[in-house]
């Protein structure tokens, strides 16, 4: 007989018996109101692993009676696919299905550009419900097409009370620990370990019942879980929550300048078993959010060390990494780029589509030129200094300083060529532009 393994054996059936993400499946949250309704949209879940992603959609799919079809990105091609989505346009038709079949996807980040495009048609015609699993940022992994047809839902590690709930649950209903004397004595290692995914602290329950002969009692302690993994419990986040919290302090200690606390938090994830391109990424966007113009060299450097982690891999990967983390923790920081770009949106929100001033639009056509399209535009680099004052935004909003550059040596010399050209504030000089 085939051993079954303590986690698939306990996997939640319903939502009542389904722990963690209150956020989405709690009274009144988004994806149980979807359940109760029977109305079930396209969306990605993007968690760690173990946080329930696929018992999830399993859930869904039995709560709703649906034709539910799964492929795994890991194996899976566009042939595949496309067989899979004609069996679901056949069910969508079928008098006998109660709503659209569900596609579950489970890493849909592997799937390539060509794969993802084979999806849009049916998501967009309503053939098929789309749910979506992912470890990896789907901004970064999933096209963009396809992000805007599907929400993204973000599945958080499990927390302290929920790993405590879930070895509860096992203890009381696994047929395992039944007639058995059962000592919980100490959980720290146990949920150090886990960190946050319930599979793994299953799979450690598992791991412990598979050393005791028969009859003999299942005692939990942190000597106990830590000789049966061979493994130091200190290379864990100690809350269970790595992914979120060590990548937390890891950013804001770089961002704080400090480069000895950088460099311990990075060896706390490589420890942890982070990906080393979560890593990178996080780092690009470090440097252009909080060093920016301060020094445009952070985000070369940072670009570069993505770069090479491609290419490298590890072990070797982590020198890279330790090297721009460092030169990121000591370099001068600004985030004007950032604040700028924030409340340019804001401004467009609130402005709305204010019409590109005539000079400044493209004229292909002879219409276009009769209507004035392009007409008055001074050509830059036909003025001394390459610079000639004029208006570059719409009228109407009577160009508002956006940028403020702030106190650092780089942005203080960018501040003084522009006050050089512009004045202060920085605006066309009205007098100047009619002559």
């Amino acid at each position: 007989m085939t051993y079954e393994p303590l986690a698939e054996r306990l996997r939640p059936r319903t939502l009542d018996d389904y722990i963690g993400q209150r956020h989405l499946v709690g009274e009144g949250a988004i994806i149980r109101r979807m359940i109760e309704s029977g109305n079930i949209s396209s969306f990605i879940l993007w968690g760690p692993p173990g946080v329930g992603k696929t018992t999830l959609a399993r859930i869904i799919a039995e709560m709703t009676q649906v034709p539910f079809y799964t492929l795994s990105a890991v194996t899976s091609g566009v042939k595949d696919v496309r067989e899979v989505l004609d069996r679901c346009q056949a069910d969508a038709r079928s008098v006998f299905t109660k709503g659209r079949p569900i596609l579950f996807i489970d890493e849909i980040h592997r799937f390539n550009k060509s794969q993802q495009d084979s999806l849009l048609g049916a998501v967009e015609r309503g053939t098929v419900t789309l749910i979506g699993a992912t470890t990896e940022n789907p901004s970064f992994e999933v096209i963009r097409p396809l992000l805007s047809r599907a929400q993204v839902y973000v599945l958080n590690p499990l927390d302290r009370d929920d790993l405590l709930q879930l070895l509860d649950h096992a203890i009381k209903t696994d047929k395992a620990f039944k007639g058995r004397e059962i000592r919980i004595e100490q959980t720290e290692a146990l949920l150090r370990f886990s960190g946050g995914d319930a599979r793994k602290l299953l799979n450690i329950l598992d791991l412990i019942l598979q050393s005791l002969q028969d009859g003999e009692p299942f005692v939990v302690t942190d000597d106990i879980v830590t000789d049966r993994l061979q493994q130091n419990p200190l290379a864990f986040d100690k809350d269970g929550e790595m992914h979120y919290d060590i990548i937390s302090a890891f950013i804001k200690c770089i961002r704080g300048s400090d480069p000895d606390a950088a460099v311990y938090w990075l060896a706390r994830l490589i420890a942890g078993g982070e990906d080393p391109k979560f890593i990178a990424r996080r780092l690009c966007i470090l440097a252009a959010e909080d060093i920016g113009l301060a020094n445009p060299n952070a985000l070369l450097l940072a670009n570069a060390t993505f770069d090479i982690i491609n290419k490298i891999g590890w072990p070797e990967g982590r020198i890279p990494l330790s090297e721009c983390a460092i030169y990121l923790a000591t370099s001068a920081k600004s985030n004007s780029a950032y604040l700028a770009i924030d409340d340019a949106l804001a401004l467009v929100n609130q402005t709305g589509n204010a019409p590109v001033p005539l000079h400044l639009r493209n004229a292909p056509t002879g219409l276009m030129k009769q209507l004035g399209y392009g007409k008055d535009y001074k050509y830059a680099h036909d003025f001394p200094g390459h610079f000639v004052r004029q208006e570059y935004m719409p009228e109407e909003l009577h160009h508002p300083q956006i940028w403020h550059p702030q106190d650092n040596p780089s942005e203080n010399q960018m501040a003084a060529r522009q006050h050089s050209r512009w004045g202060n504030p920085q605006q066309p000089n009205k007098e100047n532009e009619k002559k």
